[in-house]
C-alpha cells in the first residue's frame, strides 16, 4: 500500500457489496448525507477514522465522503483495475440478486459486473440475477430509450444526495438515468452545468439534453432532463414531468413557476442514421 494506513485497512481500493451505502460530509452517523454508492461501484480509500470510517473517493464520478468501511468490501488493486469500465446496469426499481438460496435486493441503476444474462460476478461471490438490464452495446441510444428511463424514476421521494429510486435528488436523477447509458456526469448540478455543448434556445432542445436552474443568487442549483412536447422530468418533492418554457419550469398542478431556467446543455452526439435519431455518447 502506498499510503500509510493502519493493518485493519487491508486495501486502498474498494467495492460496494450493498444495495446502497451512505456518503456523509464528515465521519459521524449524524453528519449529512452528500451522496450514496451502489452496489458494485468502486471507490479508492483516501483517509481514515479509527475503524468507524474511511474517506472514499468514488471512482464513478470523483465524489468524496466518508462511509462506514462495514458496507464496502475491500480489493486489491488489480481486482479495482479489473473492474473498472462500463458494466451493465439494474433496470428493475428493485430486484434480488441470488446466491446458494440466499437474496441480496439491489436498486435500480445498480453495476451488474460481468453480467452476462444470467449471473454476475463480484471479487468474493458469483450471483444469479433474472430482472431487467440494458445491453447498449447492441442497441441504439434513442430518444424513447431515454424517456422511458427517466421515467422508471417517476414519483421517487426527493433525498438530499440519494441516487436510489426510493430517494433522490436532481443532479442524482441525471446522474443515474445516464450512467444507466453508460455516459460519465459528476454528482452535482453545478459540475454537470460544465459539460456539453450549449442549446442557444429551448425550442432547439431535444430529449435527452439537460435543463439547469438558478437561484437568486445566480448560483446554479437545479437540473432536469428534457423530454418530448416541452416536458421535463426532474426532482422536486418527488421525481415528477413538468412543463418547460423559456423562463423555466412551471408546475403541472398550480400552473405557476418553480425554478428559472438558466441554460440548456446538450451532452449526447446526435447523428441521423436510417432516418432514426441515434444519441451518441462520448462514453469510455
Amino acid at each position: 500500500m502506498d499510503k500509510k494506513f493502519p493493518k485493519y485497512i487491508v486495501s486502498e481500493f474498494a467495492i460496494c457489496n450493498l444495495a446502497v451505502a451512505p456518503i456523509r460530509a464528515f465521519p459521524d452517523d449524524r453528519s449529512e448525507m452528500i451522496s450514496q454508492l451502489l452496489f458494485g461501484e468502486l471507490c479508492e480509500i483516501l483517509d481514515y477514522k479509527n475503524k468507524s470510517w474511511v474517506k472514499i473517493k468514488c471512482t464513478f464520478d470523483g465524489y468524496v465522503g466518508w462511509i462506514d468501511p462495514k458496507q464496502i468490501q475491500y480489493i486489491e488493486e488489480n481486482v479495482f483495475q479489473k473492474y473498472q469500465g462500463y458494466h451493465p446496469c439494474s433496470t428493475d426499481i428493485a430486484l434480488p440478486l441470488m446466491n446458494q438460496n440466499l437474496s441480496y435486493p439491489i436498486l435500480l441503476g445498480s453495476t451488474l459486473p460481468f453480467y452476462d444474462g444470467i449471473s454476475l460476478k463480484m471479487p468474493n461471490a458469483h450471483y444469479t440475477f433474472s430482472g431487467s438490464t440494458i445491453d447498449i452495446d447492441s442497441i441504439p441510444i434513442n430518444e424513447e430509450l431515454i424517456m422511458k428511463l427517466s421515467k422508471r424514476f417517476l414519483n421517487a421521494p426527493y433525498l438530499w444526495g440519494g441516487r436510489s429510486p426510493f430517494g433522490i435528488d436532481c443532479s442524482g436523477l441525471v446522474q443515474q438515468v445516464y450512467k444507466i447509458l453508460g455516459v460519465p456526469m459528476k454528482r452535482d448540478a453545478s459540475l454537470q452545468v460544465e459539460g456539453g455543448e450549449l442549446v442557444p434556445f429551448p425550442q432547439a432542445a431535444r430529449v435527452g439534453d439537460l435543463a439547469f436552474f438558478d437561484n437568486a443568487e445566480g448560483i446554479i442549483h437545479h437540473v432536469g432532463i428534457i423530454l418530448d412536447d416541452q416536458k421535463i422530468i426532474h426532482a422536486s418533492g418527488k421525481v415528477r414531468i413538468d412543463t418547460l418554457d423559456q423562463n423555466g419550469i412551471i408546475h403541472s398542478d398550480t400552473g405557476k413557476y418553480t425554478h428559472k431556467l438558466r441554460i440548456i446543455k446538450r451532452v449526447l452526439k446526435y447523428e441521423e442514421s436510417k432516418g432514426q435519431i441515434t444519441l451518441q455518447s462520448e462514453r469510455k
